[in-house]
């Protein structure tokens, strides 16, 4: 199973975090059966996708061993597949993305591009979708002054030999998304760079955004994280409108009401 990129709107994607330290909600859906309630949330509040972490992979963050990441995430995966709504597993593990994979998984999203050793290989041979993000460093030193000479161009240019290395592999190009990565070893300056390129984007592959309560919301709105929903929903919108067709949000509900009305409305 694969998300579709023609799609005939944009699609909210739900985060569930099934994790101790995520940075806006950090071990609240550490228990799996917790996880799932939330994940049943997320769907009635309007989700079309579901995002399962067992990483967190926020600035400065340790990794975790593979036997605890799955055990994360593999019991949350297999509580959520009967809500009927395509469920994506952000990891960086091959061996994780395979696990999800036989689980059934729709997409795997990698913020460290499918650059681990055997990571495109562990799910050439499956058809689920493959979100592709950019990410300068790794994340317990990506925020550590961020420099590029041209962000959107060293992004793009990223991206583009990931996807080319996809295909290379046999992956078919309509598996295959992209992210930027907003605040994954980027300053402010950088993501917004980023943010008004999206059309540009948008042109090597269908692109997700994912900036809900990220501390570029913080920085623009002086908001702690707890406070950044308006913010949060207000750069999904403009990420919509810029071409983006997934948004990765915490704030499910919010985020599909402001889209029906942008929907309406154009």
């Amino acid at each position: 199973m694969s998300l579709c990129h023609a799609l005939d709107r944009p699609l909210v994607m739900g985060i569930v975090n099934v994790t101790p330290d995520s940075f806006s909600d950090g071990g609240r859906f550490i228990d799996s059966s917790q996880a799932i309630a939330h994940a049943h949330r997320l769907v009635a509040e309007g989700a079309d996708i579901l995002d399962i972490g067992g990483e967190s992979t926020r600035p400065g963050a340790q990794p975790v061993t593979l036997d605890e990441e799955i055990g994360r995430v593999l019991p949350v995966l297999q509580g959520v597949k009967a809500l009927g709504v395509p469920v994506s597993v952000d990891t960086m593990k091959p061996e994780v993305m395979a696990a999800a994979v036989d689980a059934g998984a729709a997409m795997i999203n990698d913020v460290y591009g499918f650059r681990a050793p055997g990571a495109f290989e562990a799910v050439r041979h499956s058809d689920c979708s493959l979100c592709i993000m950019h990410m300068q460093g790794e994340p317990r030193t990506m925020q550590d002054q961020p420099r590029y000479a041209d962000v959107v161009t060293e992004v793009e240019a990223f991206l583009t030999e990931r996807v080319a290395v996809a295909q290379g592999l046999g992956i078919a190009r309509e598996r295959l998304w992209i992210d930027p990565g907003f605040g994954f070893g980027k300053t402010l300056e950088h993501n917004l760079a980023l943010f008004r390129a999206l059309p540009r984007l948008t042109r090597l592959a269908p692109v997700l955004v994912g900036v809900s309560r990220k501390r570029m919301i913080g920085a623009i709105t002086g908001r702690d994280v707890q406070e950044r929903m308006v913010g949060s929903v207000a750069a999904a919108l403009r990420a919509v409108e810029r071409g983006a067709g997934i948004v990765r949000v915490h704030d499910v509900r919010e985020t599909v009401d402001a889209l029906k009305i942008w929907e309406a409305t154009q």
